[in-house]
């Protein structure tokens, strides 16, 4: 407890400019409406969106700019003190809840509040990334994730989003991802976070054009979008909403191919990194080799990180920046058994068939001749282009030799290239007639798929064929099923293809498919495109390379898309090396059965194969390799020599690479769990108690009680109205939605909508292992991807539905009186510091008791713990007895002023968690040499921020409640000892 002496120059509405936090309620137009979030705005105030609380615009949405509108907030010194006559004082307690529940915490809250409330495994090495986040390393919430392939960056990214929404600054959030994985991403976070996302593909931006006026700004529209990095790019108009726009959090997945300084990716990403609060970006492979690209990458994200761009260590971008591999220690020890083994990548040799061994005489004796020999191509790379064509197969042969002569023939020195012309004329006719069955591969690819892996008829076995070449592709996909076996309808359906050609929309339905079960899809040819990003490890743990890419990342990713988090089976791995007879052929056993031993090598020793090579990028890998096998290298000298940097021009970089990718041996050190609280364990505070407070204040055990409860006192006819039905054995909730939650259902998938029909009714359940249940069988399904049964998180439409009923449930203004086990009335009061930005940066939740007598104030700021001393919980009697408010009221003005004489007593203390962040980036900021105007401009802006962060004005103050005493009980009655607000704290403990 705190004694505070207050005076009359205290008073006066402690609102401070300007702010309107979650869940207060304002009234805007003569209507009230409920306060959802808020921002400032450049020219029209605060933003603030709000849903409607009284009866003309109830439950509907809105958008009121304090500049344009008068929003009232309002005064808690006219606050209504009314009774609550409802069992337990069930309607207070749910009242109280919301309200902390729909508070933002504070900034200065660095624990995670949510991790264990979701559809993942607890694993802390994927909470790590929204624990940096949230650190306070850096000024706001902005990393790279760079984790290698398959360790679950979605799930790592949707965690932090989920934590950002908590405090707040999660309302407005873009998603940029790769087309082909829209659909999957969209599907993780909603499944596993609740956290819907509006899909802008092809299909999904027809549908806004219809929904919403002309030239209208669909992001406006929807604040939680997810849309293809290629569809911004390629359109001028959304680059122009895009600018218009202010986001919480963006997120850009695959972020390596923003690198390119000029190009439409890196200029979309340079729109909007500074118009966001969070970035996240995400990339396996976020470096190109060169340390200019990658500053500018991490320039994305903090400016002033990186003083020289052509020279920085890892150490200098730690909280910028995180990576770990599989055999990284904490991901060893956390995967077990969660993640399968890989196996081994065994090479299936295929002896050329004849036909074959006369390409293989032709190309050795013309194209690439041995030593002193010389090749009639006039490019020195073409011949090598040619021989990887033709190691996939006869059709991509065909393909590149009739575009190289159809280029050749529209040149203006036929004679030139006569001699090249003639021989790509040879090649033409020895290739002209090859079917499936000249083909060794094809042959062998038959036998592993029916014999080895046991794909066919009856079977539910289930494989991934990669292949670089369009023309192989769809070959394959013409001629495989019948060699399998399948015939009719089944021979139509059991292969899929999937190559970059194909549209967004027809990308996505070849994954889905292979991914449910109950799928007649047997088999996926696919092409590089399925390399970054795609899951395919759901239903199969077979892959083959067709051919093998001359890139140690390209393999890597390949694998990647089967070995990864959630992989139940050991990833087995296939590559078809066709072998030759001829003298000085070059077959595959010369480069691709060498790289993919030298990839399985790089996996087991150092977790990735990327920095084998130090050049990080799967182009820049076939480049250079075909470069040193032009000079007569072989694979291993070629890959020794770039890391050895025997070539002189890469001496020293890949020292200076190795502190960012290589191998993870160390553990990076976790938040201490009491920093938030500025306390240790074991130390006291208000009353005797310890300060170790939990994350979320709470009233309620849980989310389920408290849903259970409010679902009673909101609609207590809900078996009628809702036509509810809850099985109490498996913990599932069936009902009806109601109009205004069927509104807020526009914000989920509109395929899961759709598919689910959830607008006429929706299952949902706390019970995990029933929601995990669902989303398996959902993967078994052959018509939906989305499971019938969501798991009800904190995040929820359905418990953000029910929350804000409870708080509307409540009349303007008003605050419930509670019977308690008290000696005198106790104010429960909420008080909140804000930032420039309308950020919480402090929360209170205190008990006030105001002594008139003695003109004392005392102050307990642990409102829950105080709450349970007092016995306010589910079992408390409510005896409906009239009390009269009048003289509760007349206390109001002094116990406001003694809840803000509290918080003015220890803003200082509280603030400088905060504050000594804030003022570290300010003196790096200050040594941050810009030669231009821009970068004078950014400095300047950095600055404003950094000065935005800190705490300003009055804090913001509202009366919840007021416990008063049981006036049948006198002092001499038995009962448990009554509470009063007495002693002097030495501290206060924080929230």
């Amino acid at each position: 407890m705190t004694a505070v002496q207050t005076s009359a120059e205290q008073r006066g509405v402690a609102t401070g400019q300007d702010q309107y936090p979650a869940g207060a309620q304002v009234v805007v137009r003569d209507e009230e409406w409920l306060v959802r979030s808020s921002m400032p705005t450049e020219d029209d105030g605060t933003r603030i969106e709000v849903v409607g609380v009284s009866e003309f615009v109830r439950d509907q949405e809105a958008v009121f700019f304090s500049g344009l509108d008068r929003i009232e907030l309002l005064d808690p010194r006219e606050t209504a003190l009314v009774m609550d006559d409802s069992p337990n004082y069930r309607r207070s307690r749910l009242y109280l809840e919301a309200v902390l529940r729909r508070t933002a915490l504070p900034q200065s809250e660095r624990r995670l509040a949510l991790a264990d409330s979701f559809l993942m495994d607890p694993l802390p090495y994927q909470r790590r990334p929204a624990e940096l986040a949230l650190s306070g390393a850096n000024l706001r919430p902005r990393l790279l994730i760079a984790d290698v392939v398959g360790l679950g960056k979605t799930l790592e990214i949707g965690l932090t989003l989920a934590e950002l929404i908590r405090r707040g600054r999660g309302e407005r959030i873009l998603v940029v991802t790769p087309q082909h994985v829209l659909e999957q991403f969209q599907h993780e976070l909603w499944t596993r976070f609740a956290i819907p996302l509006v899909r802008l593909d092809s299909v999904g931006i027809e549908r806004i054009q219809r929904e919403i006026p002309a030239g209208r700004n669909p992001f406006t529209s929807f604040k939680r979008v997810i849309v293809s990095i290629d569809t911004l790019k390629n359109t001028d108009q959304y680059r122009h909403h895009l600018e218009q726009i202010r986001w919480d959090a963006v997120v850009i997945d695959e972020s390596h191919n923003l690198i390119n300084r000029g190009s439409l990716r890196n200029q979309l990403a340079r729109t909007l990194a500074p118009r966001t609060d969070a970035l996240i970006l995400a990339s396996a492979t976020p470096h190109n080799g060169d340390a200019k690209s990658f500053a500018e990458l991490i320039g994305l994200l903090d400016p002033v990180a990186i003083r020289d761009p052509e020279s920085y260590r890892a150490a200098d971008i730690e909280h910028l920046f995180i990576r770990r591999t599989k055999i990284s220690p904490e991901v060893r020890e956390q995967m077990k058994g969660q993640w399968a083994e890989r196996g081994p990548s065994h090479s299936v040799h295929c002896p050329a068939t004849p036909a074959e061994e006369k390409i293989f005489e032709e190309l050795a004796a013309v194209w690439l001749p041995g030593e002193g020999g010389i090749s009639v191509s006039s490019v020195p790379l073409f011949p090598y282009t040619l021989l990887k064509s033709f190691l996939s197969s006869h059709a991509a042969l065909r393909a590149t030799v009739s575009a190289r002569i159809k280029t050749l023939e529209k040149k203006d020195d036929p004679q030139g290239t006569a001699a090249e012309l003639a021989a790509l004329h040879r090649l033409s006719e020895l290739a002209a007639d090859l079917t499936e069955a000249d083909s060794a591969k094809f042959a062998a690819l038959v036998r592993q798929l029916r014999e080895e892996i046991g794909v066919g008829p009856g079977s539910d076995e289930r494989v991934v064929v990669f292949s670089e070449r369009v023309q192989t592709l769809e070959w394959l996909a013409e001629v495989l099923p019948a060699a399998l076996g399948f015939k009719g309808r089944a021979a139509r359906d059991c292969v899929r293809i999937m190559h970059g050609g194909l549209s967004d929309e027809q990308q996505m339905a070849c994954v889905e498919e292979f991914g449910l079960a109950d799928t007649p899809v047997r088999v996926l040819v696919t092409g590089d495109v399925a390399s970054e990003g795609v899951n395919l490890h759901r239903q199969c743990h077979q892959l083959v390379h067709y051919d093998v890419p001359w890139s140690l990342i390209r393999i890597e990713q390949r694998n990647g898309r089967i070995d990864r988090y959630g992989q139940a089976r050991p990833p087995e791995f296939r590559a078809l090396i066709l072998t030759s007879e001829v003298e000085g052929a070059k077959d595959d056993t010369v480069v691709a059965e060498r790289l993919l031993e030298r990839e399985d090598q790089a996996h087991r020793s150092l977790g990735t194969a990327e920095a084998v090579t130090g050049l990080y990028r799967a182009e820049a890998e076939e480049k250079s390799l075909i470069q040193d096998l032009l000079r007569g290298r072989t694979v291993d000298e070629s890959l020794d020599a770039r890391r050895s940097g025997a070539d002189g021009e890469d001496a020293g970089l890949d020292d200076f690479l190795a502190d960012f990718f290589g191998p993870v041996g160390e553990e990076a050190p976790m938040a201490d769990p009491t920093e938030s609280t500025g306390s240790t364990p074991g130390t006291e505070s208000s009353g005797g108690r310890a300060t170790a407070s939990p994350v979320l204040p709470r009233l309620f055990d849980s989310t389920a009680q408290f849903l259970d409860d409010a679902l009673r006192e909101v609609y207590p006819d809900a078996r009628e109205r809702l036509d509810l039905d809850r099985d109490q054995q498996s913990g599932l909730l069936s009902f009806r939605p109601p109009t205004e939650l069927v509104h807020r259902l526009k914000a989920l998938p509109s395929d899961y909508l759709r598919e689910q029909r959830l607008r006429e009714r929706m299952l949902v359940t706390f019970n995990r292992r029933l929601a995990e249940h669902s989303l398996q069988r959902a993967r078994e399904s052959s018509t939906s991807s989305w499971p019938e049964i969501s798991l009800l998180t904190d995040l929820h439409p359905v418990v953000e539905w029910l929350t804000d009923k409870v708080l509307v449930g409540m009349g303007r203004q008003e605050a419930p009186m509670i019977t308690a086990n008290v000696a005198e009335p106790i104010y429960l009061v909420q008080g909140v510091y804000s930032n420039k930005l309308g950020r919480p940066t402090v929360v209170k939740w205190m008990g006030v008791t105001w002594r008139k007598a003695s003109r004392e104030g005392l102050v307990d700021d642990d409102m829950v713990s105080l709450l349970r001393r007092c016995g306010v919980g589910p079992t408390m009697a409510n005896k409906r007895r009239y009390r009269d408010p009048a003289p509760l009221r007349e206390a109001l003005p002094d116990v406001l002023d003694t809840a803000e004489a509290f918080l003015n007593t220890h803003r200082d203390a509280w603030d400088e968690p905060l504050r000594e962040p804030i003022e570290q980036y300010k003196r790096r900021l200050g040594t941050w040499r810009q030669p231009t105007l821009a970068g004078e401009r950014t400095k300047e802006r950095l600055a404003d921020l950094a000065d935005s962060l800190l705490t300003t004005g009055r804090p913001l103050l509202r009366v919840l409640a007021v416990l008063v005493p049981d006036p049948d009980r006198g002092d001499g009655d038995e009962g448990p000892p009554l509470v009063s607000l007495t002693a002097p704290a030495a501290s206060p403990s924080r929230f």
